[in-house]
């Protein structure tokens, strides 16, 4: 079984690129997974609609590139469905049972653009809360640790 989780930008702060390792470290025994930073676009001009599409669209070609070839695309998406850790790990180990690999997605400041979305075969959402994307990062693959533990009946609380 794989996962791979791609995400638009570079960790910047060290505490949560150690809490990154970590979880990798914690899973890695278990499942096959990597982590994958894409260059993350500029955009001199926050407010300019232009620039923000135009900055999703070159984010969006990187992430195709990288999950060209990729059997099941999930994106990770604010406005989508919202599972339990318990919900999550049986959705989780569902699909990596049905397709051996499955890759996450996480977009850059301004989102994914139409055309990555439209290649995820499946969305869903973290949370309602709006994390900063380093910190998504994070919390995924806690989460995918977690339900590793769910789905073997251990014991998991920290």
């Amino acid at each position: 079984m794989k996962i791979k989780l791609v995400k638009v930008g570079k960790v910047k702060d060290k505490y949560l690129r150690e809490g990154i390792d970590e979880y990798i470290k914690r899973i890695s025994p278990h499942i096959d997974i990597s982590f994958v930073e894409l260059k993350e676009e500029s955009i001199l001009s926050p407010s300019d609609p232009y620039e923000i599409d135009k900055c999703k669209k070159l984010e969006g070609e990187r992430i195709l590139k990288e999950v060209k070839g990729d059997r099941y695309v999930i994106a990770l998406d604010l406005n989508k469905k919202e599972y339990s850790s318990e919900e999550f790990s049986e959705y989780l180990y569902s699909k990596l049972e049905q397709y051996n690999s499955v890759t996450f997605v996480i977009g850059g400041s301004y989102g994914l653009s139409s055309e990555a979305r439209d290649r995820a075969d499946d969305s869903l959402s973290l949370s309602r809360f709006t994390f900063l994307h380093d910190m998504s990062a994070l919390i995924f693959l806690e989460q995918v640790y977690r339900s590793y533990k769910i789905h073997n009946h251990e014991v998991y609380h920290k």
